[in-house]
């Protein structure tokens, strides 16, 4: 069994948004390693036969706006169901905390990625913009090089790395956690997540 928890996201996913701080709290009290792993969901879609939302019929993209309002009135977690910044490209904020963790560690690529999640869903900052990136890493406390290390051929195929595995895993949607082996999709999903925990 490996004290690992492979954690897959894209970082504009409000999805995301809404399990990042639960499932931070389920790793605190497992006291279980997490790999923070942002993937690229471009390149997972066409793969698992899912849809980026702008092709997604009508009735499926209203249902989500419903059903975010819902998840988020349940959390009790401030969301902009339709921020401003949106669609945006997640690549520049997933290459940050990619770098991040591989520079700082999980904790701290943890903490930047709430703080990026948040910045799209909450504050309705344009988290594509290097501006942003470099105010969500003073923010957190993490050293402002990193926005440069970003953008390295390394850090990329790190990414690219991450997301073909995240295909091999079978991943298809975001968030997901690989635990124990066993697969888990959905901010909706992190009671099963507990329980194979053993929490």
């Amino acid at each position: 069994m490996s004290r690992t928890v492979l954690y897959y996201f894209t970082p504009q996913s409000p999805w995301t948004y809404l399990g990042h701080a639960r499932f931070a709290e389920l790793l605190r009290a497992s006291r279980r390693e997490v790999a923070v792993l942002p993937v690229d969901y471009g390149r997972i879609f066409p793969a698992s036969g899912g849809l980026p939302l702008p092709q997604r019929a009508p009735q499926r993209q209203a249902y989500r706006l419903l059903e975010l309002r819902r998840f988020a009135e349940h959390l009790g977690l401030p969301l902009n169901v339709q921020p401003r910044f949106f669609p945006v490209d997640g690549t520049p904020a997933a290459l940050l905390i990619t770098a991040v963790a591989q520079q700082d560690g999980a904790d701290a690529a943890m903490r930047l990625a709430g703080a990026v999640m948040a910045a799209c869903w909450r504050e309705e900052r344009d988290i594509a913009a290097a501006a942003t990136l470099a105010e969500l890493l003073e923010e957190t406390d993490l050293p402002p090089e990193r926005l440069r290390e970003a953008q390295h051929a390394e850090v990329r195929a790190r990414y690219d790395a991450h997301t073909q595995a995240a295909i091999d895993a079978g991943v298809f949607g975001a968030p997901s956690w690989l635990v124990d082996g066993e697969l888990f999709w959905g901010q909706d999903r992190l009671e099963f997540v507990a329980r194979k925990l053993g929490l």
